[in-house]
C-alpha cells in the first residue's frame, strides 16, 4: 500500500497584531483521534509549555480533545509570530510520535500517518498548516472565549461538566490549579 498523496489545504491568514490574544485550534492528521493516550497528551502539554517559554506567550486556556487542540494565548512581545509558536508546539509531538511508532515497529500506523509530498514521503501527526487562528482584540471577551473552549468536551458528550475533563484548563479557571499545564494569570488592562 502506498502512502496517499497530500491534498492542498486552504490558506490560513494570521494577523500578528500587538495587544491581541489568539484563539488557536489545530487538528491531528485526517482528524484521527491521536490524542487518546495520556502519554501523547503529556507530550502535547509539555510542547505547549516549552513553546510558551521560547516565544514568550501567556497561556490563558487550553482543551485537548481526542483529535484536536484549542489554545487561548496572549503574546507578551509587540513583535511575535503565531506561526512559529504553533510550529514549536506541534513539531516536538510529531517527532516523539514518530520515534515511538518506529521503536514499537508499528508499521501500520507509520504508513497511515505518511503522505506523499512531491517525490518524498513525510510523516504527518498534525494536519498541515496552522489550523484556525482567531484574533481576540477585545480582551474583555477572554472569559467568554475560555468558557466556550472548556465546553467542548461537554458538547461532545465526553463529560457532563467542563471541570471533569482533566485535559483542559476548566478546573484551573474554577480555582483548582492542579492539572497537566499551568496557566498564566489573565490580566486585562483597560
Amino acid at each position: 500500500m502506498h502512502p496517499e498523496q497530500e491534498k492542498p489545504r486552504k490558506t490560513k491568514r494570521t494577523y500578528n497584531v500587538p495587544g491581541h490574544a489568539h484563539c488557536l485550534t489545530y487538528s491531528c492528521h485526517k482528524r484521527l483521534p491521536l490524542l487518546l493516550s495520556d502519554r501523547t497528551r503529556l507530550w502535547v502539554t509539555e510542547a505547549i509549555r516549552r513553546a510558551r517559554e521560547r516565544h514568550n506567550m501567556l497561556i490563558w486556556s487550553y482543551v485537548l480533545m481526542p483529535e484536536h487542540v484549542h489554545l487561548l494565548v496572549m503574546p507578551r512581545n509587540e513583535s511575535y509570530s503565531i506561526e512559529r509558536f504553533l510550529a514549536s508546539a506541534k513539531r516536538p509531538v510529531a517527532w516523539k510520535a514518530r520515534r515511538h511508532l518506529m521503536q514499537e515497529r508499528n508499521t501500520s500506523w507509520l504508513e497511515r500517518l505518511s503522505v506523499r509530498r512531491g517525490d518524498r514521503t513525510v510523516f504527518r501527526f498534525w494536519q498541515p498548516g496552522g489550523g484556525f487562528d482567531r484574533n481576540i482584540p477585545d480582551l474583555r471577551a477572554i472569559e467568554e472565549v475560555a468558557r466556550y473552549l472548556h465546553e467542548n468536551p461537554v458538547r461532545r458528550g465526553l463529560v457532563s461538566e467542563a471541570t471533569q475533563w482533566y485535559w483542559s484548563s476548566a478546573r484551573w479557571w474554577a480555582g483548582d490549579h492542579s492539572g497537566p499545564l499551568a496557566l498564566d494569570p489573565v490580566r486585562v488592562d483597560g
